[in-house]
């Protein structure tokens, strides 16, 4: 496909540059394309159905041989209707010659166009694309004498697409202006904000974007198909010929690759359009799987699981990024799925057959399950999609559950509304882990104040806000992410006073820190923010301290692990059933 901007020389190649995001989606949604393509191919009719006579239905053709010369007209014209074959103005491009459906050097044309729009185009007018192809030495015109209509076909498509204007930022100064706020609040509108404020504004208005390249293919497609048996996918674009009862090639206007932000807004301003051309062929199973693509997009979308723009940021990852980057991306993160599955599933065993809490930090628990939460509200603030809402609900309430597993949850009905009382439990309350766990957090709590303070603070003078609620939730969202780690550190001090690290869930906490490696590549390979990149670091420090308290303190036999049992009770278990088998053994020999 034609780039969005070239020059005319250099033949409609895309740059190739390195880097680019790689959504979760992708996996499921290649498979779905795929899965329809083979199974539109596999389980369609083996032959020919049959009428009510008992005769065989007539089978379809191409009309065209593989090889056979064509040439193209293309036409602009304001007009969704044509028929002025004779305007000089409205031709853009014309081509001899074009091998149909063949790959040798020649079978692709592209073309650099300097376009004049319209006053009436300018002020949200419709343009539109009319090809046209025919035996090299006939006309596409019915009114030409030499015109035969086998011998020609085309396909008119709309060049100008027509999309809803984004609203007037909501977000404003909360203390009046901010020190460095001089921009346009509708010009700062942010792609991520998809806040619904259609109810406010009134009625939806809607701007016209001129595409700025168009990709003319034919597919390459000889298969014959029977007239009641031709497969759904094939016969919206089918054009058959009433006299032959055959059908023509199908023309494809490709935008597969044609991703939202290349679109041209038109506007007074626009005063001439660089139009990138191209035609060439299409192989059948390619144009296929685009197709399948683009609809498994639009049901992701339906199904709320994808949101607007995400299919871009997709496409756009095939499109620049480094196909040997590509695979070890795609590997990588099929690593990062299965490693994230095995520590969710160690977490829930963990706390799940876990009888004491000696050793492990109470607080954090209940930290955790307060930074979950307020990731949720924050999420929830900004109409996340329902599949990432659910992801972190249940995450709630998976947190919750280990705060009733780290503590007594008791429901107190002594005043007018009933009240959610916690306790700690008694292996915890009983010996130091109490102790060291509140002397963590109160000097902890000191430093991550500080910190929420200033950033808070920051947030409020130099950000803009829906509303106070707005900026509470996004203060306490950056919190967590960027001080999030300041939790894991009464751990390591409890750890530090009892020296011993028997208490630890490690098997749960392999599969995290393997995720940590894991992202650690993506901090490489992936551009993120820096602050992001440093979150990632920041985390390996945490774990290789941890790493160094493993073998700084060797295991205690006589501490009790995460299911309540120590070595020690081992050990006496199998000597005495080693002295029972002995005497058993006695008594049988006298």
């Amino acid at each position: 496909m034609a780039p969005p901007a070239v020059a005319a020389g250099q033949g409609g190649q895309q740059p190739q540059q390195g880097g680019g995001g790689f959504g979760k989606s992708i996996t499921g949604i290649i498979r779905m394309a795929v899965f329809w393509y083979f199974a539109s191919k596999f389980f369609s009719p083996k032959r020919a159905p049959t009428d009510p006579s008992g005769a065989p239905s007539p089978l379809l053709s191409n009309l065209f041989q593989q090889g056979q010369p064509l040439d193209m007209w293309l036409y602009l014209s304001e007009h969704e209707k044509f028929n002025d074959f004779s305007s000089d103005r409205d031709l853009v491009w014309h081509e001899t010659n074009l091998p149909y459906a063949s790959w040798r050097p020649g079978s692709t044309r592209t073309l650099a166009l300097k376009y004049d729009p319209s006053e009436a185009l300018k002020r949200n007018g419709s343009l539109y694309a009319h090809v046209f192809f025919a035996q090299s030495g006939y006309s596409p015109d019915p009114t030409d004498p030499e015109y035969q209509p086998q011998a020609a076909f085309g396909r008119t498509h709309a060049v100008v697409k027509y999309l809803p204007k984004s609203r007037a930022d909501k977000r404003r100064s909360l203390l009046g202006s901010s020190p460095d706020s001089t921009e346009d609040p509708v010009a700062s509108k942010v792609a991520g904000d998809t806040q619904n404020d259609s109810e406010d504004d009134g009625p939806v208005e809607w701007v016209s974007y001129l595409k700025p390249n168009i990709t003319i293919n034919l597919v390459a497609d000889f298969t014959k198909y029977s007239k009641n048996g031709i497969p759904s996918n094939i016969a919206p674009y089918l054009n058959v010929d009433p006299i032959t009862e055959n059908y023509y090639p199908t023309v494809f206007f490709n935008e597969f690759w044609l991703l939202r932000d290349k679109l041209i807004p038109m506007n007074e301003t626009v005063t001439e359009l660089l139009l990138n051309l191209e035609v060439g062929p299409i192989s059948m199973t390619k144009w296929q799987l685009f197709m399948q693509i683009d609809q498994s997009f639009q049901i992701h979308r339906s199904y709320g699981s994808m949101v607007d723009g995400e299919g871009d940021e997709l496409k756009r990852v095939f499109l620049e990024g480094n196909p040997y980057l590509l695979g070890v991306t795609m590997a990588v993160s099929l690593l990062h799925s299965v490693f994230d599955f095995f520590a969710f599933k160690n977490d829930i065993q963990f706390w799940n057959k876990n009888k004491s809490m000696e050793g492990l930090s109470a607080k954090s628990v209940v930290v955790s399950f307060i930074s979950q939460l307020i990731v949720f509200l924050y999420l929830l603030d900004n109409d996340t999609s329902w599949m990432i809402l659910g992801s972190s609900g249940i995450g709630c309430i998976i947190e919750f559950w280990k705060i009733g597993k780290a503590m007594h949850i008791e429901i107190d009905r002594t005043g007018r509304i009933p009240m959610l009382r916690f306790r700690d439990r008694e292996s915890y309350a009983q010996n130091k882990t109490k102790e060291y766990d509140d002397i963590a957090m109160k000097y902890l709590s000191y430093v991550l104040f500080l910190l929420v303070a200033g950033s808070s603070v920051y947030s409020l003078m130099y950000e803009r806000h829906r509303s106070w609620y707005s900026w509470i939730l996004s203060s306490l969202t950056s919190c967590v992410y960027m001080f999030g780690f300041i939790m894991m550190c009464p751990q390591l001090f409890i750890n530090y006073k009892l020296k011993s690290v028997a208490h630890m869930p490690w098997r749960q906490m392999t599969y995290k820190f393997l995720n940590t490696i894991i992202d650690d590549l993506f901090a490489f390979v992936i551009k993120m923010p820096t602050l992001h990149r440093l979150s990632v670091f920041r985390d390996d420090i945490i774990f290789l301290i941890y790493l160094y308290q493993k073998w700084a303190y060797p295991v205690d036999k006589k501490r009790v692990n995460e299911f309540g049992f120590g070595g020690e009770d081992d050990t006496a278990v199998a000597s005495t059933e080693v002295d029972a088998a002995a005497k058993e053994e006695e008594k049988k020999t006298n």
